[in-house]
């Protein structure tokens, strides 16, 4: 569900933020959506047609990053109507929340492009020792190629050299964010008692929504809405505000722990290219550059 122009969060949330400027003007649901281009016109048929709103919106996701932005959309809408919360007012706030991950988004994104594109640089270290020697007129290929030492050479490389690529992956892909939505569950939480549920049901409520839309939440976020909800219980106060406080500093939390894995892995990527890379570069490119030059000057030798 993407339109030109904008993608994941921040697409979505253009979309939320459009939405709640026709509801608040009086427009009803069903004709705000179809005000929204090709996908509202979708979605607006599909209601049209007596299908449920939040199952019509997440029935337009495509892209994994849309699919999780649409259906925290989805279960919102489906949570403000079973509780009475004013859809305008949630959905200008939700966009807020989508437009903070989006942001976090790019930040790691951001974050994560210098070591991943020396990740990518020092892989070709080898192959640019290979044309150093084939340069300065030594015949390092077909060393490499058509002798047994070289053939060695070349298995034992090779050899490293996918363990480096394996390695270097795996670093990266731990260093990204896990996919769930942070703060989410708070923020469904304070719909759910914004619009008068109680605290057991907006918990239940929650529960139903986060499942319907397949939606994960980190586990900070489930025990932070149990202590929020535990002291507005105690102190008497609306418990809203709150948790909002709390999913925003919870994407901010999440933000910091990105971009510190991001830090840590421009020094983690030192380890295969210290034990793998390194040793493949002097397997590929030295060792076969040696045998080159000690071959032509005992063949020089001879030829005298």
């Amino acid at each position: 569900m993407r339109e030109k122009g904008g993608s994941g969060y921040g697409a979505v949330a253009d979309v939320a933020q459009r939405l709640a400027v026709l509801l608040g003007a009086g427009v009803p649901p069903g004709a705000a959506w179809g005000y929204l281009g090709a996908v509202g016109a979708r979605v607006a048929a599909a209601i049209e047609g007596g299908a449920d709103v939040a199952g019509a919106i997440r029935a337009e996701a495509t892209s994994a990053s849309d699919r999780r932005a649409w259906a925290a959309i989805a279960a919102a809408w489906q949570i403000a109507t079973d509780a009475g919360a004013p859809l305008a007012a949630t959905l200008r706030e939700f966009a807020a929340a989508l437009r903070s991950l989006e942001q976090i988004e790019r930040n790691v994104a951001s974050a994560l492009a210098a070591p991943r594109a020396t990740a990518r640089m020092v892989m070709v270290l080898p192959a640019v020792g290979i044309l150093f020697g084939a340069v300065l007129g030594f015949n390092t290929v077909g060393v490499l190629v058509t002798t047994p030492a070289g053939l060695a050479c070349l298995a034992t490389g090779g050899a490293l050299m996918l363990v480096a690529r394996g390695w270097n992956r795996r670093l990266v892909a731990a260093a990204k964010p896990d996919g769930s939505i942070a703060g989410l569950r708070l923020d469904l939480t304070a719909i759910a008692v914004a619009g008068g549920s109680s605290l057991e049901r907006a918990s239940l409520a929650v529960d139903r929504a986060l499942l319907s839309a397949e939606l994960g939440t980190t586990a900070d976020d489930a025990a932070t809405v149990d202590s929020v909800l535990d002291l507005a219980r105690r102190a008497g106060v609306p418990a809203a505000e709150l948790l909002r406080s709390e999913a925003d500093q919870s994407r901010r939390k999440v933000a910091t722990q990105a971009e510190r894995r991001a830090s840590i892995l421009a020094v983690r990527l030192m380890l295969p290219l210290g034990l793998c890379i390194l040793p493949a570069f002097m397997i590929l490119a030295v060792v076969p550059l040696l045998i080159a030059v000690v071959s032509s000057t005992i063949g020089s030798g001879l030829a005298q």
